[in-house]
């Protein structure tokens, strides 16, 4: 079930609200697109950027975890994870609109919270929107409202696929 304020943002805009604009700054389309060799996120900037060779191909304003602040601890902690990940596997028939695996935990992910005496939790993912709610559209990104995971709307989750291959490192910044 999607959150509530999702369900009412669909309802609000299919009323003539207005969505805020995604803020996305395209620089390459078509079939031959250019692959992306390094995903980096911004989570104080709410921010996904697409690299090649270090130049920025595509940029995305994104929502995280519940809780943004600070690395995820925990399973349930409604944080996404900070540091650096690879992009490991696909999966076009998730629950939300497509998504894509982040390798979390990592070794040392797996150490902190065992030292803690909790699991790390996993299952950590970019992906577009819960199926059934594409019309929310650019306005989810009003609030942090995963449990962890990076979502980006649908079309911006068809350039993602298009241009990110699995193998692909991605580093996770406060």
């Amino acid at each position: 079930m999607p959150p509530r304020w999702i369900v009412g943002m669909m309802a609000a805009l299919g009323k003539g609200a207005a969505a805020p604009s995604a803020g996305a700054v395209t620089t390459s389309r078509g079939p031959d697109r250019i692959k992306a060799d390094t995903v980096i996120v911004l989570k104080s900037k709410r921010q996904m950027l697409l690299l090649r060779d270090g130049s920025v191909l595509r940029s995305f304003h994104i929502a995280l975890g519940r809780n943004p602040r600070g690395p995820k601890i925990e399973e349930g902690d409604g944080r996404t994870p900070e540091g650096r990940y690879v992009l490991d596997w696909r999966n076009a028939e998730s629950r939300y609109y497509r998504s894509i695996h982040i390798s979390y935990p990592s070794p040392g992910d797996v150490e902190r919270a065992q030292a803690l005496r909790v699991s790390p939790g996993s299952d950590i993912m970019i992906h577009g929107l819960p199926n059934g709610l594409a019309a929310v559209g650019p306005a989810h990104v009003r609030t942090d409202w995963t449990e962890g995971c990076i979502a980006v709307t649908d079309a911006e989750m068809d350039e993602i696929w298009a241009m990110v291959d699995s193998g692909t490192p991605i580093d996770i910044l406060p």
